[in-house]
């Protein structure tokens, strides 16, 4: 369980498909998130300046192919604190593997954490809260 010491922790979402949207809504809500969404990077980026979010889980695939690497750069740009996490279907669709487990692949990725779906709630919770402790 994550120590928010009263605070109400945000997660922003960033994905165009709108069941998994809907899932990790409902799946954070229920874990006593704020639950911020967006569809592309456009959206992400304005709900970013609008309220620092605490973390971030953004889709690599939305308006083009390698949106969420775009996103990621932004993203640690306008607040290097804010602990992103990169979700792709990409390795089960193509058998390509990505990862952000060392400092080199995190330098040109700039996730913190990259994670394959489909996705377990569990196991993304976990990174979150990995991710927030730090």
């Amino acid at each position: 369980m994550i120590d928010t010491m009263n605070k109400t922790l945000s997660v922003l979402l960033v994905d165009d498909d709108d069941d998994f949207l809907l899932q990790q809504e409902i799946r954070f809500r229920n874990a006593g998130f704020e639950v911020r969404k967006a569809v592309d990077t456009q959206q992400a980026m304005a709900e970013i300046a609008k309220a620092r979010p605490d973390v971030a889980v953004v889709d690599l695939m939305l308006e083009h192919v390698d949106s969420g690497f775009t996103l990621c750069h932004q993203i640690k740009k306008a607040d290097p604190t804010i602990p992103v996490i990169l979700v792709s279907s990409v390795a089960s669709e193509t058998g390509l593997e990505f990862d952000a487990a060392t400092d080199e692949e995190r330098s040109w990725v700039k996730a913190d954490v990259m994670l394959a779906k489909p996705i377990r709630f569990e196991q993304l919770y976990r990174e979150v809260e990995r991710l927030l402790k730090q």
